[in-house]
């Protein structure tokens, strides 16, 4: 059976020459304890402080800036968390929006829990957070602005330039959640206007299990999640994860080595399943912006079915997608993310995500329109929703229009 991986936003494969690189810190002698004095550690001291300058140049940052971490969601916990606490005396608000990733939101939540102010945006149609709303909930005590930089279910890039300029106008710190943008875009502290970011190795073809937080100089910061060595420059306890901290130093020279090139030709195989889809299936709704979204980011509702039932018809034929962010795919709740954009829940049911990467070709887009129809078809003569179900965009039912539908 033919297999074609579209799920390159829940995770992707490790690049071949990131393998490599990792085996030499798995083999020989480099194997020791990188904050050890003799010959062993300072051999693989050299190896981090390498991966780590990687990862700094990747961004645009100073390498004493990059604090190797577990993955994305820990590295958005403690830079929330430390902001948080670290500023407690100067404030206690924190602005948000409404389409962030779980690893964000409920930390947040979470801090609202302990007396902290929570300001959670909304977001337009297609799932932008609005500059002017950023700037109408700033007080005199909010400590911390957290805006993803691309959406992780629906591709849309926001504003962070912008965002940034005016969080330093305002004197805030201003975090970004910048785990799917990172390697597929252009990222820059400086041209963002960021004083934290947050990446993960295992969404730019590097392993699983490490991720790095870049704290800007002179950010006032204070570890609040580990207690213990002094690993990290005292930013984060615990003995380095060796190997994959050298996977994710080469997966960011990887990524930021390629990035123009293989953005535009992701761009292009995203335009090409994009038009194709919307042209040969009827009552399908494109998710995210239609033009400031992810090179490689393609996302739809399908009226009428469930996206589950895509899914695994999908998987039937090789295809492997997701419905919404991967870490709620085993949830029956529709997607915070689409109702937060007004799509109502009916409609968010069927969604699915399409996300390309380096392997894809446009044979693959082909053979995902091959199969896509007769899914639609098949599952749609199934389905309840299609008998008396009028559809809005077509036929205009108490004033109601294109947003969902309507019982005729």
């Amino acid at each position: 059976m033919r297999r074609v991986y579209l799920d390159h936003s829940a995770t992707t494969p490790v690049h071949p020459l990131v393998a490599e690189e990792m085996y030499k810190f798995l083999t020989g002698d480099n194997f020791g304890n990188p904050t050890s004095l003799h010959y062993f550690g300072r051999r693989v001291r050299s190896g981090v402080e390498e991966a780590r300058d990687k990862v700094a140049r990747a961004i645009g940052a100073d390498s004493k800036e990059i604090v190797f971490t577990s993955g994305g969601t820990e590295s958005d916990n403690m830079a929330i968390h430390g902001i948080a606490h670290t500023n407690r005396n100067r404030g206690n608000h924190i602005i948000t929006s409404a389409v962030e990733h779980h690893a964000v939101l409920n930390t947040v939540k979470a801090l609202g829990k302990e007396g902290f102010t929570i300001t959670i945006l909304p977001v337009d149609q297609c799932g932008m957070v609005s500059v002017n709303d950023v700037a109408n909930a700033i007080t005199d005590k909010t400590v911390l602005i957290t805006i993803m930089h691309a959406n992780n279910e629906v591709g849309t890039i926001m504003p962070i330039a912008e965002i940034g300029r005016l969080a330093r106008e305002r004197g805030v710190t201003f975090h970004i959640d910048a785990i799917q943008s990172f390697g597929k875009i252009p990222v820059n502290v400086d041209q963002l206007g960021v004083d934290l970011l947050s990446v993960s190795a295992h969404k730019i073809y590097g392993p699983k299990g490490i991720g790095a937080l870049y704290i800007r100089k002179g950010v006032h910061f204070r570890q609040t999640l580990f207690h213990g060595g002094a690993q990290e420059r005292l930013r984060r306890a615990g003995t380095e994860n060796v190997p994959g901290i050298i996977g994710l130093g080469k997966a960011a020279e990887l990524a930021a080595a390629g990035l123009e090139e293989e953005a535009g030709r992701l761009s292009a195989l995203r335009d090409r399943l994009i038009m194709e889809t919307m042209t040969r299936i009827d009552h399908v709704k494109l998710t995210g912006h239609p033009v400031h979204r992810l090179p490689n980011h393609a996302s739809f509702c399908f009226e009428f079915i469930e996206g589950e039932s895509m899914l695994l018809s999908l998987d039937m034929k090789g295809i492997a997608a997701s419905s919404g962010s991967a870490c709620t795919s085993g949830s029956l709740e529709p997607s915070h993310v689409l109702l937060a954009m007004g799509i109502p829940p009916e409609m968010a049911h069927g969604s699915i995500r399409l996300t390309l990467g380096r392997d894809n070709t446009g044979e693959d887009v082909d053979y995902f329109q091959e199969v896509m129809l007769p899914i639609v078809e098949r599952l749609r003569a199934m389905s309840p929703l299609n008998g008396d179900t009028v559809y809005a965009a077509d036929n205009e039912c108490n004033g109601c229009r294109v947003s969902h539908t309507c019982r005729a």
